[in-house]
């Protein structure tokens, strides 16, 4: 009975601010908890945790939504609901359903009493803290689940003890913007970072090890967001090299849409894989993901299939399209095809039809035409997104490639350009490094943090079987930008940049922005419909304190021509960052 009571109340302990009152649920039930109470049975475990992820479910799709809409990759439909509508316009009510802070602090609550009551000196036979790895979890979701508020609201309350009375729920918290919310929750995980993952076996039909946040990765988007840039390389760096167990392998792989001859007639992917295998294995490319219900009578059954996907369910009308903005930069891409033992170097023609011109992601993400109802004779237009298969129902949030792709903005930042754009254009292995990196950088600083990088066991040089349990196996990795424009390393339209009017930090300068410009291009390619984009733009705005790097691609939506008519649809001048964040009643964000 007390592991059931503790699976109720964790579920429902929720905020209620009265100085806040209207962003935090008013309804909702109110369970006071005495002082001497503890988890302290190992059976405790599951209910919590399983507690705190039924409450992840509520922001499962929102996170997607919230990082697309707003961002200037996708386009709303006529058939889209009033509130996309009103994200993708930047003109946000208070009653927009993806719009509640509160679902956050629900989320941020059971975590509070998780942490507040989990007994982590309790030990069991093997002399292991019997709940340090639920401990950490819970304390990645809080991490996790704060950043999404702050990065939204652009300054949230911060409290850490859980609201279990009605007198604590009147008290006004401390607020914290971006750095400082960072900085903050930086220091809460760092002791906790080589804390293994909890291991609950499969929930229904999921992995669970699938529904934890590795703190690695936080610290690496922490840092990122912080602006402190090597911490935020070296935090990946440990992730990639920890994933599975100590000194372990988590290369980039060679998954790819690829054209397979030069007739430019037919091609392969293997890069649906990435979004429907939801498996827990070595060779993975999904970390994390929220659970999503299973049908959708269930109360948190996600919608995104339905929102991206042409079906009988919403009579065949997506809401959300590519923008001839995403259409346009995968289209400005050269395909480069290298054949006879790489003497002769191709580039795909330009003018391809069926999208397959430039990128070859987005037609193998995005695929859309015309059917003729079979007894109406009605044609019908439809549309599918490869990345939301009907017969997956989580959310994804973190996957391989995007470590890869964070730890190059982290790196390029770092002051270190050369071997940011090594992962983008070949791979980085041992050889890449000592090759095309360390030449650059020539102090001895320089060169010791580039040696902390240690990659002995990734090749670049042909398709390589992978085997785990074969510690000599050379892995097989390529160059983000090779999983969908070829073999990037020999393209000599995608090069470093260099510029021969510049040298010493002016040369740097220019040089970080430059790749820094190639990687944000290179997250549109790679994570287009899964809910980056937004966030990519802020960030960089951000730290380069432009706030018309941000708009001036939201307002491109409808190509560089358009952009005039485009703005006006907008109900906020993005050239304001204060209009970047959300609001909730005057009380919650930037105000």
């Amino acid at each position: 009975m007390k592991a059931r009571y503790i699976y109720g109340a964790l579920i429902a302990a929720t905020m209620m601010f009265s100085s806040c009152s209207d962003f935090f649920d008013q309804d909702s039930d109110h369970v006071i908890f005495t002082d001497d109470y503890h988890l302290n049975q190992s059976s405790d475990t599951i209910y919590s945790l399983v507690g705190i992820m039924q409450k992840m479910q509520a922001l499962g799709d929102r996170t997607i939504l919230l990082g697309e809409v707003r961002g200037d990759l996708v386009d709303v439909t006529t058939a889209a609901n009033a509130d996309l509508r009103q994200l993708s316009e930047f003109n946000i009510s208070d009653d927009n359903r993806y719009n509640s802070p509160k679902d956050y602090y629900a989320v941020i609550n059971n975590c509070n009493l998780y942490i507040s009551r989990a007994d982590t000196a309790i030990r069991n036979s093997a002399n292991k803290s019997l709940f340090l790895r639920e401990y950490a979890a819970a304390k990645a979701y809080r991490a996790w689940t704060y950043l999404q508020l702050v990065i939204n609201y652009g300054r949230v309350p911060y409290y850490t003890e859980p609201i279990t009375t009605k007198e604590q729920s009147e008290i006004k918290y401390e607020e914290k913007d971006i750095v400082d919310m960072c900085n903050t929750l930086i220091a809460d995980i760092t002791p906790l970072a080589e804390v293994e993952i909890p291991q609950l076996g499969t929930i229904g039909v999921t992995d669970s090890r699938l529904l934890y946040f590795p703190i690695y990765i936080l610290l690496g988007d922490l840092n990122l967001w912080a602006g402190n840039y090597k911490d935020a390389a070296t935090a990946y760096y440990k992730y990639i090299t920890t994933a599975n167990g100590g000194s372990s392998y988590f290369p980039t792989k060679a998954t790819q849409s690829n054209w397979v001859n030069s007739e430019w007639s037919m091609y392969s992917s293997s890069y649906h894989g990435c979004f429907s295998n939801e498996s827990f294995n070595d060779q993975r490319e999904l970390i994390t993901m929220i659970a999503g219900d299973s049908i959708p009578s269930d109360g948190n059954y996600s919608q995104l299939r339905n929102i991206f996907n042409s079906n009988s369910d919403n009579d065949y009308k997506p809401s959300l399209v590519p923008s001839d903005g995403l259409k346009n930069l995968s289209r400005s891409q050269l395909y480069c095809f290298v054949q006879n033992n790489g003497k002769d170097t191709l580039y795909a023609p330009t003018n391809l039809s069926d999208g397959r011109a430039g990128d070859l992601r987005l037609p193998m993400s995005w695929s859309s035409g015309s059917v003729v109802n079979g007894i109406t004779g009605e044609r019908l237009t439809y549309q599918q997104i490869s990345k939301y298969p009907s017969s997956v129902r989580n959310i994804h949030i973190y996957r391989r490639t995007y470590v890869y792709l964070r730890l190059a903005e982290a790196l390029n930042r770092a002051g270190y350009p050369h071997f940011a754009y090594e992962i983008l254009s070949e791979g980085v292995n041992n050889s890449v490094i000592e090759r095309d990196v360390l030449p650059y950088y020539t102090t001895a600083a320089d060169s010791a943090f580039i040696k902390s990088f240690n990659f002995p066991h990734s090749s670049n040089s042909g398709y390589l079987v992978e085997d785990v349990t074969n510690p000599n196996q050379m892995y097989n990795t390529i160059g983000i930008h090779s999983r969908g424009s070829g073999k990037s390393q020999c393209n000599k339209y995608y090069l470093m940049p260099e510029n021969a009017e510049l040298t010493g930090q002016a040369l740097l300068d220019w040089q970080i922005e430059k790749v820094e410009d190639m990687i944000v291009d290179e997250g549109a390619l790679e994570f287009a419909f899964e809910g980056q984009r937004y966030y990519d733009l802020m960030r960089v705005a951000l730290r380069r304190n432009d706030t018309n790097y941000l708009a001036n691609r939201i307002y491109a939506r409808h190509g560089a021509d358009n952009a005039a008519d485009t703005r006006a649809t907008i109900k906020r001048d993005l050239t304001d960052k204060t209009n970047w964040f959300m609001t909730f009643n005057g009380q919650l964000g930037l105000r």
